[in-house]
């Protein structure tokens, strides 16, 4: 957006998606050409969702400097459906002063990490860090949604439910809490 052409509107859906993707632990990112979109974990960094992947991080599937994708955020407090907007996708270089302060971002969002220490390093070695800058209007905003219910089918696993309980165990677990 130039400043010479923003609008009072503009500045308000701005404001909406960065709020919501500062909020957000989690968004929703759909690269172009894919049909499905995948969650991923991000932080917000200068004015851009950057997130880290591929590794031993998470998949970035499609996802490819100089593409563009669709960024979906959920509401922080009823987990539903947000806002969407467009985005350029651009490869931050390792070691550079974007990447250097991405890197410190995303550090403070990923959960469980290995090798804090020396999460850094590793993601040079392995990861790509990915900046997907907001590229347009929102397609997607309070009182601006799509009709339906935008329900997609599961990603394929090779995960199962439990099989049901048998028929003995809960009397089996009765006569041990009796003793």
């Amino acid at each position: 957006m130039e400043p010479s052409t923003t609008t009072a509107a503009d500045l308000l859906d701005r404001a909406l998606l960065e709020e919501a993707a500062k909020k957000s632990g989690l968004l929703w990112v759909r690269a172009e050409g894919q049909q499905q979109a995948r969650a991923v974990w991000h932080a917000w960094h200068d004015g851009a969702v950057v997130v880290v992947g591929d590794g031993a991080e998470q998949p970035l599937h499609g996802l490819a400097a100089g593409s563009t994708a669709t960024v979906t955020v959920r509401s922080k407090d009823k987990w539903g459906r947000l806002t969407s907007w467009p985005a350029t996708v651009a490869e931050l270089a390792p070691g550079s002063e974007a990447w250097l302060g991405a890197v410190e971002e995303l550090k403070g969002k990923r959960l469980n990490a290995p090798d804090t220490d020396t999460i850094g390093e590793r993601w040079a070695r392995e990861c790509r860090v990915l900046r997907l800058a907001p590229a347009g209007t929102l397609t997607e905003q309070p009182g601006a949604m799509p009709d339906g219910s935008l329900v997609a089918e599961p990603m394929p696993t090779p995960a199962t439910t439990r099989l049901p309980i048998p028929a003995g165990l809960p009397r089996l677990l009765l006569k041990r809490r009796k003793r």
